[in-house]
């Protein structure tokens, strides 16, 4: 994933630099969407030490919470699709636009695969009984490690662009 990521991010810099680049500023949704992300990592470390500890209710309430944030990121990053839209910068309008939506969309692949694994997580929570073992343990912890680097991809992803 971070090798797919690194040669978008190279192919747009060599693009941008062969001219015909539309320049334009990325809506302020993607901002709001980066809070969310954030708030929904928070909210999955914050289950995985309740998980730990053997705070049922805070485990399972906060692995709901971290599943509607990422749902969250998912609508949001479609009004961000739809702002950009508004201002012109349509899907095929510039190869900058064009860029802007195919890394982002493919970020987008990337948390519908971690809303799975968090749906396989809700389900071992409430279906189980609260049990940390090893295995558990392990599962959970891969979860997390897929979200939280989503997060950060998506981070890097938004400082990228509104670096270039």
């Amino acid at each position: 994933m971070l090798m797919l990521f690194a040669a978008f991010t190279s192919a747009y810099i060599v693009r941008q630099a062969a001219g015909n680049w539309l320049e334009f500023r990325l809506p302020d949704i993607f901002y709001i969407n980066t809070g969310v992300i954030l708030l929904s990592s928070a909210a999955l470390h914050g289950s995985y030490l309740a998980f730990k500890r053997g705070k049922t209710q805070a485990y399972r309430v906060l692995l709901v919470i971290t599943l509607i944030l990422g749902v969250a990121f998912l609508a949001l990053q479609y009004q961000g699709w739809q702002a950009l839209t508004e201002i012109g910068v349509g899907l095929t309008t510039n190869p900058s636009g064009s860029f802007v939506y195919v890394i982002s969309g493919v970020h987008a692949a990337h948390i519908l695969g971690g809303i799975a694994a968090l749906v396989v997580a809700i389900i071992h929570a409430t279906a189980l009984p609260h049990k940390v073992t090893k295995a558990r343990k392990l599962r959970f912890e891969l979860t997390s490690i897929y979200w939280h680097f989503v997060d950060f991809l998506w981070i890097y992803l938004l400082v990228f662009f509104t670096v270039q």
